[in-house]
C-alpha cells in the first residue's frame, strides 16, 4: 500500500508569522498534533507539533502576571520554534517505508510532496492503524504461532495444510527469531470456529503450534 491512499489531504497550515498562542488554539480547535508552516507562495518551510508548543510554552511557575505572560507569548512566532529541516516523502512511498523513515528520524509525522507541492501529511497513528488492519486483530479471530526453519516451501506447506481442511487464513506475517538464527516465526489468524481444527491439522503435520504466551519457546522450535 502507498501512503497516498491514507494520507490526510485536508491540510491545516499556518504562516511563519503565526503566534504561539494562535498555533496552540488552532491545534486544540482542530484536534490535531501537527501544523504545517507555509510561506506566502504556499511552499512548505517548516512543521510544528503539539509537543513543540508545550516545550516552548512558559512554565506555570513563572513570576509574571497573566497579562504579562500573555503579552510575551503573543510576541513568540511559529518561525522561531518550528522545525525548519523538514523530512518529507513523495506520494509513491510505501507504508512500510514511511514507518521506517519515521523510526530512523524519530519523528511522528511526514509531510507528503507531489511534484514539489505539498499534497498531504501522514502520521505515526495512521501507519499504526494500517498495521493493525493488516495484522487482522479481531475478537472474531484466533492467533496461531508457528516456528519454522527459514527454508523454501515452509509457507506453502502451512497454507496447503489449512487449505486441505477448508480453513481460510485471514492474515499472515513472519519475522526472524533473532535469538535462534535460521528460525522464522509465522503468525497467522483464522476464524474463531476454525482455531482448534487448524491447530490439530498443523500439529498433525509436525508443526508445533503456539496459541498463547510462553516464556520458554524452546519446546516449539523445530528439531
Amino acid at each position: 500500500m502507498y501512503i497516498d491512499r491514507i494520507m490526510h489531504t485536508d491540510l491545516i497550515t499556518v504562516s511563519p508569522k503565526t503566534t504561539l498562542v494562535q498555533a496552540r488554539d488552532l491545534i486544540e480547535e482542530k484536534k490535531i498534533d501537527h501544523l504545517l508552516v507555509v510561506n506566502d507562495k504556499k511552499k512548505l518551510v517548516g512543521i510544528i507539533s503539539d509537543r513543540d508548543l508545550k516545550q516552548n510554552w512558559a512554565s506555570p511557575a513563572t513570576s509574571l502576571s497573566t497579562h504579562e505572560l500573555s503579552y510575551l507569548l503573543q510576541k513568540v512566532l511559529v518561525s522561531m520554534i518550528m522545525i525548519k529541516t523538514v523530512v518529507t516523502i513523495p506520494t509513491n512511498t510505501t507504508i512500510e517505508r514511511a514507518a521506517l523513515i519515521m523510526q530512523q528520524n524519530r519523528i511522528s509525522a511526514l509531510p507528503v510532496m507531489e511534484e514539489g507541492e505539498l499534497a498531504g501529511i501522514i502520521t505515526s497513528s495512521d501507519v499504526m492503524a494500517v498495521l493493525l488492519q493488516a495484522i487482522g486483530i479481531s475478537d472474531e479471530s484466533v492467533r496461531l504461532s508457528i516456528f519454522v526453519r527459514d527454508t523454501i516451501g515452509k509457507l506453502a506447506e502451512v497454507a496447503d495444510t489449512l487449505k486441505d481442511e477448508g480453513i481460510n487464513i485471514q492474515s499472515l506475517f513472519c519475522w526472524p527469531e533473532n535469538r535462534h538464527p535460521g528460525i522464522t516465526e509465522m503468525v497467522l489468524r483464522v476464524a474463531n470456529q476454525d482455531g482448534v481444527k487448524a491447530m490439530e491439522a498443523l500439529n498433525g503435520k509436525g508443526f508445533k503450534v503456539k496459541n498463547r504466551y510462553e516464556k520458554d519457546i524452546t519446546p516449539f522450535l523445530p528439531k
